[in-house]
C-alpha cells in the first residue's frame, strides 16, 4: 500500500499520523487560505476538503484538515504579530471557546469523507506577565487562535472538555474511523 498523502505541512499532524505508526508523505496543498469566517464549523469542514482533494491523486488515499478556533461570533486566525498574539491572549484569558477541528480523507477513487470535532477549552484567567511570557515565547504566531496546547500553551488551559487531539489540530479517533470505512489498511502487518 502507498503510503497516506496528507495534504498538510503542520507538524502536529505530522507527529499525530507517526504516533500511530500510519505511513504518509507530505505534499503541501499549494492553496491561499482565506481567513477564517463564521460559521466556523462549516469553514474548517470546506477547508479540510479542498486541502485533501487538492494533494490527492488517483488510486491514493489524502488526507486534509483545518482548524478554526471561535468564541462567540469572533474567529481567531494565526496571529500576524506579537501584539495581536497578546489581543487573542486577553480575549480567551478566563473564558470558554470552541475549537473546530475538521479532517476529509478522499479514497482511491475520488470519494471524500469529511468529520468535525468542536471541543471547547477553558483558559486560566492569564496575568499581563503570563500573557508576555507566552507571546514572547512565539509559538502562538503559527497556531489559529493564538495558542499551542501540546507546547507552552499548555499552562494556559485550564480544562478541555471534547477530543484534545483536535485541538491539537487532528481529531484522530474520528480520522481513524473514517480511513477504517473508507478500506484504508491500518492493520495492515499487526
Amino acid at each position: 500500500m502507498r503510503p497516506l498523502i496528507l495534504a498538510s505541512q503542520s507538524p502536529r499532524r505530522r507527529e499525530l499520523l507517526a504516533r500511530l505508526g500510519v505511513p504518509f508523505e507530505v505534499r503541501a496543498p499549494g492553496l491561499a487560505e482565506p481567513s477564517p469566517e463564521p460559521p466556523p464549523g462549516r469553514f474548517a469542514l470546506l477547508w479540510a476538503e479542498k486541502k485533501a482533494r487538492s494533494a490527492w491523486e488517483p488510486g491514493r488515499y489524502a488526507l486534509g484538515a483545518d482548524t478554526v478556533v471561535a468564541l462567540g461570533n469572533r474567529v481567531l486566525g494565526k496571529p500576524q504579530t506579537p501584539a495581536e498574539n497578546a489581543s487573542y491572549l486577553r480575549f480567551l484569558s478566563g473564558r470558554t471557546h470552541t475549537v473546530y477541528t475538521a479532517a476529509c480523507v478522499v479514497d482511491p477513487k475520488g470519494r471524500a469523507r469529511t468529520l468535525l470535532a468542536a471541543p471547547r477549552v477553558r483558559f486560566r484567567q492569564l496575568t499581563e506577565e503570563e500573557i508576555r511570557w507566552y507571546v514572547a515565547s512565539g509559538e502562538g504566531l503559527d497556531k489559529a487562535g493564538g495558542y499551542g496546547i501540546q507546547e507552552k500553551g499548555m499552562a494556559l488551559v485550564e480544562r478541555v472538555d471534547g477530543d484534545f487531539y483536535a485541538v491539537v489540530g487532528l481529531p484522530v479517533a474520528g480520522v481513524w474511523e473514517v480511513l477504517k470505512e473508507l478500506g484504508y489498511p491500518l492493520l495492515e502487518g499487526a
